[in-house]
């Protein structure tokens, strides 16, 4: 089930039909929050929009809207990511209590019962308020014909609690492992197997990962070095309104609710929104020890320019200038937005990393943040792991490979090269530098990036480090050093 294509889109039916004769009709009552977030699943299934991007704009306008309060805001964003993390599980649900295949349920249809599939087995909502509120939004975006339809199944979920149900719809873990975990934790199965992979620990491992990848993440800000302080931070969010950061000395932890576009800090690009597995990754190619020179560094993948801004912060301090160079135009005007008023020399390109129009050997730090498949950062876009599909990581690989043999091109003998990538999946991380390592076309050697993040427990084995959410609190990063040598 978890592996099969995505649910088979196709246009919604016009709301309507279904009344009943010999009683007064009343009008179904629109549900701001509920028909907000299935807005935002429409969006999500027939645009491959990202909830992160849709959510923000659809909420902004809510807002406007009297009536509409912070209370409408928290419920319309946790069905919204909750039901796209938890997508693949609750499929398994209703697929128990419908009599055809789940491809045969019109798409509209589907993201409906899901919404109150959540209700009833991920939130705190009473079993009445959860199956009565979800018919009565089916019967304003529905119509009354669907809407019984949306009642009767939903009526049948509503017998069981979500342990129950997994223990009805789940493969027993001892006959199939991975499908097992799939299905509880809402992963697909090819997924599960290379994040298991990646860990390489056993069972509880595997799970507290997966589960981790359920939890809705903490918003992090990142103060940029001489142009804010954490303090300034933590006094603007308030006493109650944030925490340091775990590991970066420049983090601060946002507390729920918090809405960071209004800091201005983050107005004025001071500081901005970064997970702490981001900051940890610049900071450490920023600490990696080097032999002669300290004053050109690069960003080779710059878009959208929040590792790139820490990083030009960073050099700053030590008189350095950072080149950003990113092949998107429309990346590189964001990448050109984070940069804006630092206070040393930057510059903003737009440039193919894999063809640079640089000279060899021109930079003394580079950094390559590869694209990838994304999948270490599942808590923040959860629908991505149900686009993903393990041929996308072939698509990937001559990027990566590219990326990092012109990064180490463009560093100069002795200089140092990040590689970095949101994702654990051993094919995007290990391998491709241990191909690159052994066509020898420049000569490097790994460099231990342990030492360079103090503090920070459970970076493994070395030289390289990954992260993980379930040990770190971030997301699941990798990054090794390599330091050019010939």
């Amino acid at each position: 089930m978890n592996d099969q294509a995505p649910r088979a889109r196709r246009q919604p039916h016009t709301p309507g039909g279904g009344r009943r004769t010999g009683k007064p009709y009343r009008r179904p009552k629109k549900d701001p929050a509920r028909s907000l977030a299935f807005e935002a699943l429409r969006a999500v299934d027939e645009r491959d929009a990202y909830a992160n991007l849709v959510l923000p704009p659809l909420l902004g306008k809510a807002r406007e809207q009297p009536g509409f309060d912070a209370r409408d805001a928290a419920l319309a964003t946790e069905l919204v990511y909750g039901t796209l993390r938890r997508q693949g599980t609750y499929d398994a649900v209703i697929s128990a209590c419908v009599d055809r295949p789940l491809r045969e349920v019109d798409p509209p249809v589907l993201d409906v019962l899901s919404l109150g599939t959540h209700q009833l087995l991920g939130m705190r909502i009473p079993t009445h308020a959860a199956v009565s509120a979800t018919v009565e939004l089916a019967r304003v975006v529905l119509g009354d014909g669907r809407a019984k339809f949306v009642n009767a199944v939903l009526r049948k979920i509503s017998s069981d609690d979500l342990d129950t149900w997994l223990a009805r719809v789940a493969p027993p873990y001892d006959d199939d492992p991975e499908d097992h975990l799939a299905v509880v934790h809402a992963h697909p199965r090819w997924v599960v197997s290379a994040l298991w992979d990646a860990l390489g620990g056993g069972r509880a491992g595997i799970e507290d990962l997966l589960a981790a990848d359920n939890e809705r993440p903490e918003v992090t800000l990142v103060a940029r070095p001489g142009r804010s302080t954490t303090g300034e931070l933590l006094d603007a969010v308030g006493d109650e309104g944030g925490l340091p950061g775990r590991w970066s000395p420049y983090a601060v932890r946002l507390a729920e609710g918090g809405e960071p576009g209004a800091l201005q800090a983050v107005k004025d690009s001071r500081a901005g929104v970064q997970d702490e597995g981001s900051q940890l990754v610049a900071l450490a190619l920023a600490q990696a020890p080097l032999e002669g020179p300290d004053a050109r560094w690069l960003d080779g993948c710059a878009g959208p320019g929040g590792k790139a801004a820490l990083l030009a912060a960073l050099a700053a301090e030590r008189g350095a200038a950072l080149l950003a160079a990113e092949k998107q135009p429309h990346r590189a005007r964001l990448v050109e937005r984070a940069l804006a008023g630092n206070p040393g020399p930057t510059q903003v390109v737009t440039a193919d990393g894999t063809r640079p129009p640089w000279r060899e050997g021109a930079f003394d730090r580079v950094l390559v943040d590869v694209p990838c498949s994304g999948l270490g950062a599942l808590r923040r876009r959860p629908e991505a792991r149900w686009r993903r599909r393990p041929d996308d990581l072939k698509g990937f690989a001559p990027l990566q490979r590219g990326l990092l043999r012109e990064a180490l091109r463009s560093v100069r003998v002795g200089g140092v090269v990040g590689y970095a990538t949101c994702s654990p999946h051993l094919a995007e991380t290990r391998v491709v530098v241990d191909d690159v390592l052994r066509e020898g076309r420049t000569g490097a050697e790994l460099i231990d990036a342990r030492p360079l993040l103090p503090g920070v427990p459970a970076l493994g084995e070395g030289p390289d480090i990954q992260l993980w959410p379930h040990l770190h609190g971030t997301d699941a990063m990798y990054l090794a050093l390599l330091r050019r040598t010939s």
